[in-house]
Protein backbone atom coordinates (compact mmCIF):
# COMPACT_ATOMS: atom_id res chain seq x y z
CA UNK A 1 0.00 0.00 0.00
CA UNK A 2 1.75 3.13 -1.24
CA UNK A 3 1.88 5.96 1.21
CA UNK A 4 1.46 3.78 4.29
CA UNK A 5 3.83 4.28 7.18
CA UNK A 6 6.52 1.68 7.60
CA UNK A 7 5.32 0.84 11.12
CA UNK A 8 1.89 -0.05 9.69
CA UNK A 9 3.47 -3.28 8.40
CA UNK A 10 1.02 -3.19 5.52
CA UNK A 11 -0.20 -6.41 3.93
CA UNK A 12 -1.68 -6.72 0.44
CA UNK A 13 -4.24 -9.53 0.19
CA UNK A 14 -5.56 -11.32 -2.86
CA UNK A 15 -9.32 -10.75 -2.63
CA UNK A 16 -9.97 -13.61 -5.02
CA UNK A 17 -9.14 -15.90 -2.11
CA UNK A 18 -12.30 -14.76 -0.34
CA UNK A 19 -14.22 -17.28 -2.45
CA UNK A 20 -12.25 -20.17 -0.98
CA UNK A 21 -14.17 -22.65 1.14
CA UNK A 22 -13.38 -22.86 4.85
CA UNK A 23 -11.77 -26.04 6.16
CA UNK A 24 -12.90 -27.70 9.37
CA UNK A 25 -10.53 -29.56 11.66
CA UNK A 26 -10.40 -31.39 14.97
CA UNK A 27 -7.21 -30.67 16.89
CA UNK A 28 -5.29 -31.21 20.10
CA UNK A 29 -1.91 -29.70 20.98
CA UNK A 30 0.51 -29.87 23.90
CA UNK A 31 3.23 -27.24 24.41
CA UNK A 32 6.19 -27.78 26.74
CA UNK A 33 9.00 -25.35 27.70
CA UNK A 34 12.55 -26.04 26.55
CA UNK A 35 13.90 -28.06 23.65
CA UNK A 36 12.86 -31.68 23.03
CA UNK A 37 15.41 -34.24 24.12
CA UNK A 38 16.91 -36.65 21.61
CA UNK A 39 14.64 -39.40 22.95
CA UNK A 40 11.56 -37.36 22.03
CA UNK A 41 12.85 -36.80 18.50
CA UNK A 42 13.57 -40.52 18.16
CA UNK A 43 10.09 -41.32 19.48
CA UNK A 44 8.49 -39.24 16.71
CA UNK A 45 10.93 -40.52 14.06
CA UNK A 46 9.30 -43.97 14.23
CA UNK A 47 7.06 -42.70 11.41
CA UNK A 48 7.99 -41.22 8.01
CA UNK A 49 7.81 -37.44 8.19
CA UNK A 50 8.77 -34.26 6.39
CA UNK A 51 10.63 -31.36 7.98
CA UNK A 52 10.17 -27.65 7.36
CA UNK A 53 11.38 -24.41 8.88
CA UNK A 54 9.05 -21.45 8.81
CA UNK A 55 8.11 -18.19 10.50
CA UNK A 56 4.52 -17.54 11.60
CA UNK A 57 3.32 -14.14 12.83
CA UNK A 58 0.33 -14.15 15.21
CA UNK A 59 -2.05 -11.29 15.97
CA UNK A 60 -2.10 -10.75 19.75
CA UNK A 61 -3.64 -7.30 20.11
CA UNK A 62 -6.47 -6.63 19.88
CA UNK A 63 -7.36 -9.93 21.50
CA UNK A 64 -10.14 -11.51 19.41
CA UNK A 65 -11.99 -14.05 21.52
CA UNK A 66 -12.29 -17.48 19.86
CA UNK A 67 -10.37 -16.28 16.79
CA UNK A 68 -6.78 -16.98 15.79
CA UNK A 69 -5.18 -14.82 13.10
CA UNK A 70 -1.71 -15.45 11.72
CA UNK A 71 0.49 -14.75 8.73
CA UNK A 72 1.91 -18.16 7.81
CA UNK A 73 5.42 -18.36 6.44
CA UNK A 74 5.27 -15.17 4.43
CA UNK A 75 2.57 -16.24 2.00
CA UNK A 76 -0.77 -17.05 3.65
CA UNK A 77 -3.17 -15.23 5.95
CA UNK A 78 -4.95 -17.81 8.14
CA UNK A 79 -8.08 -16.92 10.11
CA UNK A 80 -9.34 -19.66 12.44
CA UNK A 81 -12.60 -19.64 14.37
CA UNK A 82 -12.97 -21.80 17.47
CA UNK A 83 -16.20 -23.83 17.23
CA UNK A 84 -16.09 -25.64 20.56
CA UNK A 85 -14.76 -28.77 22.21
CA UNK A 86 -16.36 -32.22 21.94
CA UNK A 87 -14.53 -33.30 25.09
CA UNK A 88 -11.37 -34.96 26.38
CA UNK A 89 -9.23 -37.54 24.64
CA UNK A 90 -7.47 -40.14 26.79
CA UNK A 91 -4.11 -41.14 25.35
CA UNK A 92 -3.10 -44.79 25.18
CA UNK A 93 -1.20 -45.61 28.34
CA UNK A 94 -1.26 -42.22 30.04
CA UNK A 95 -2.20 -38.63 29.34
CA UNK A 96 -5.10 -36.44 28.31
CA UNK A 97 -5.86 -33.63 25.93
CA UNK A 98 -8.69 -31.22 25.20
CA UNK A 99 -10.11 -31.68 21.69
CA UNK A 100 -10.89 -28.46 19.82
CA UNK A 101 -12.97 -27.93 16.70
CA UNK A 102 -11.78 -25.14 14.37
CA UNK A 103 -12.85 -23.64 11.05
CA UNK A 104 -10.11 -22.03 8.95
CA UNK A 105 -10.09 -19.60 6.06
CA UNK A 106 -6.81 -19.13 4.17
CA UNK A 107 -5.99 -16.23 1.84
CA UNK A 108 -2.82 -15.62 -0.16
CA UNK A 109 -1.05 -12.40 0.75
CA UNK A 110 2.13 -10.52 0.07
CA UNK A 111 3.80 -7.95 2.24
CA UNK A 112 3.87 -4.47 0.74
CA UNK A 113 7.31 -3.41 -0.57
CA UNK A 114 7.60 -0.66 2.05
CA UNK A 115 7.04 -3.04 4.94
CA UNK A 116 10.24 -5.02 5.32
CA UNK A 117 10.66 -4.26 9.02
CA UNK A 118 9.83 -6.73 11.82
CA UNK A 119 6.31 -7.22 13.11
CA UNK A 120 5.07 -4.19 15.08
CA UNK A 121 3.47 -4.14 18.51
CA UNK A 122 0.45 -6.39 18.70
CA UNK A 123 1.98 -9.13 16.54
CA UNK A 124 4.21 -12.01 17.67
CA UNK A 125 6.75 -13.76 15.43
CA UNK A 126 7.25 -17.46 16.20
CA UNK A 127 10.03 -19.36 14.41
CA UNK A 128 9.32 -23.05 13.97
CA UNK A 129 11.14 -26.21 12.99
CA UNK A 130 8.37 -28.67 12.26
CA UNK A 131 8.32 -32.40 11.55
CA UNK A 132 4.98 -33.69 10.27
CA UNK A 133 3.66 -37.21 9.64
CA UNK A 134 0.38 -38.01 7.89
CA UNK A 135 -1.89 -40.81 9.15
CA UNK A 136 -4.68 -41.56 6.65
CA UNK A 137 -7.88 -43.12 7.92
CA UNK A 138 -7.61 -46.90 7.32
CA UNK A 139 -9.18 -48.30 4.11
CA UNK A 140 -12.86 -49.06 4.42
CA UNK A 141 -13.67 -46.21 6.81
CA UNK A 142 -13.77 -43.51 4.13
CA UNK A 143 -14.41 -45.29 0.80
CA UNK A 144 -15.84 -42.20 -0.92
CA UNK A 145 -12.53 -40.34 -0.92
CA UNK A 146 -9.34 -41.03 -2.83
CA UNK A 147 -6.25 -41.66 -0.66
CA UNK A 148 -4.61 -38.41 -1.79
CA UNK A 149 -7.63 -36.32 -0.81
CA UNK A 150 -9.02 -38.44 1.99
CA UNK A 151 -9.68 -38.03 5.64
CA UNK A 152 -6.73 -38.37 7.96
CA UNK A 153 -4.70 -36.78 10.73
CA UNK A 154 -1.47 -34.82 10.65
CA UNK A 155 0.84 -35.41 13.62
CA UNK A 156 3.62 -32.94 14.28
CA UNK A 157 6.62 -32.40 16.51
CA UNK A 158 7.61 -28.74 16.47
CA UNK A 159 10.35 -26.70 18.10
CA UNK A 160 9.10 -23.12 18.48
CA UNK A 161 11.16 -20.05 19.39
CA UNK A 162 9.63 -16.83 20.69
CA UNK A 163 11.21 -13.94 22.58
CA UNK A 164 14.47 -15.88 22.83
CA UNK A 165 12.77 -18.86 24.50
CA UNK A 166 12.44 -22.38 23.09
CA UNK A 167 9.39 -24.58 23.47
CA UNK A 168 8.39 -27.86 21.87
CA UNK A 169 4.99 -29.09 20.85
CA UNK A 170 3.22 -32.26 19.80
CA UNK A 171 -0.09 -31.90 17.98
CA UNK A 172 -2.72 -33.88 16.11
CA UNK A 173 -4.91 -32.23 13.46
CA UNK A 174 -7.62 -34.24 11.69
CA UNK A 175 -9.11 -32.98 8.42
CA UNK A 176 -11.46 -34.33 5.78
CA UNK A 177 -15.00 -35.70 6.18
CA UNK A 178 -16.67 -33.94 9.10
CA UNK A 179 -18.23 -37.10 10.49
CA UNK A 180 -14.92 -38.96 10.51
CA UNK A 181 -12.59 -36.40 12.11
CA UNK A 182 -12.78 -37.96 15.57
CA UNK A 183 -12.07 -41.41 14.21
CA UNK A 184 -9.12 -40.08 12.20
CA UNK A 185 -7.59 -38.28 15.18
CA UNK A 186 -8.11 -41.29 17.45
CA UNK A 187 -6.48 -43.59 14.89
CA UNK A 188 -3.39 -41.35 14.75
CA UNK A 189 -3.27 -41.05 18.55
CA UNK A 190 -3.42 -44.83 18.94
CA UNK A 191 -0.44 -45.25 16.62
CA UNK A 192 1.67 -42.32 17.79
CA UNK A 193 1.17 -42.94 21.51
CA UNK A 194 1.32 -46.74 21.34
CA UNK A 195 4.82 -46.07 22.64
CA UNK A 196 4.65 -43.55 25.51
CA UNK A 197 6.32 -40.23 24.82
CA UNK A 198 9.66 -40.15 26.71
CA UNK A 199 8.85 -37.01 28.63
CA UNK A 200 8.74 -37.13 32.41
CA UNK A 201 6.07 -34.48 32.87
CA UNK A 202 3.63 -36.19 30.53
CA UNK A 203 0.89 -34.66 28.42
CA UNK A 204 -2.12 -33.39 30.33
CA UNK A 205 -4.73 -30.61 30.38
CA UNK A 206 -2.13 -28.40 32.07
CA UNK A 207 0.09 -28.24 28.96
CA UNK A 208 -2.65 -28.71 26.34
CA UNK A 209 -3.37 -25.47 24.43
CA UNK A 210 -3.34 -23.85 21.01
CA UNK A 211 -0.50 -21.57 19.87
CA UNK A 212 -2.76 -18.51 20.18
CA UNK A 213 -3.70 -19.46 23.73
CA UNK A 214 -0.05 -20.15 24.62
CA UNK A 215 1.02 -16.72 23.39
CA UNK A 216 -1.73 -15.00 25.37
CA UNK A 217 -1.24 -16.99 28.60
CA UNK A 218 2.52 -16.98 29.06
CA UNK A 219 3.97 -14.12 31.18
CA UNK A 220 6.59 -13.15 28.58
CA UNK A 221 9.37 -10.76 29.69
CA UNK A 222 8.10 -7.20 29.67
CA UNK A 223 4.47 -8.24 29.28
CA UNK A 224 1.68 -7.86 31.75
CA UNK A 225 -0.49 -10.68 33.01
CA UNK A 226 -2.51 -12.49 30.40
CA UNK A 227 -6.28 -12.19 30.41
CA UNK A 228 -6.87 -15.59 32.00
CA UNK A 229 -4.11 -15.06 34.58
CA UNK A 230 -5.53 -11.68 35.52
CA UNK A 231 -8.84 -13.36 36.22
CA UNK A 232 -7.11 -15.76 38.57
CA UNK A 233 -7.89 -18.85 36.49
CA UNK A 234 -5.46 -21.66 35.78
CA UNK A 235 -4.95 -22.87 32.23
CA UNK A 236 -6.60 -26.18 33.07
CA UNK A 237 -9.68 -24.44 34.48
CA UNK A 238 -9.89 -22.23 31.41
CA UNK A 239 -9.84 -25.26 29.13
CA UNK A 240 -12.38 -27.12 31.24
CA UNK A 241 -14.79 -24.21 30.80
CA UNK A 242 -14.67 -24.74 27.02
CA UNK A 243 -15.66 -28.40 27.07
CA UNK A 244 -19.32 -28.82 26.22
CA UNK A 245 -19.81 -32.59 26.30
CA UNK A 246 -18.67 -35.80 27.94
CA UNK A 247 -15.05 -36.94 27.73
CA UNK A 248 -13.98 -39.09 24.79
CA UNK A 249 -11.98 -42.17 25.69
CA UNK A 250 -9.54 -43.88 23.37
CA UNK A 251 -12.10 -46.61 22.75
CA UNK A 252 -14.58 -44.23 21.15
CA UNK A 253 -15.40 -44.86 17.48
Amino acid sequence: MRGAKRDDWSVTSDLAGLAARPADSLEVRWIVPGAPKAAVREWFARFPSRTEKREDVYLLQPHLRDLSVKLRDGGTLDVKSYLGSPGIIDLPGHGQGCLEEWRKWSFPYRRAPEADDPAPAGWATVRKERRAAWFPLPPGQDPALAPSAGTGCLAELTVAEYEGNQWWSVALEATGSAGLLRAALQHAADLLFAQPVPFGGGFSLDNCRSYAQWLHEEPWPGAGLSESAAQGRSAAAWRASRIRSRPVSNSSP
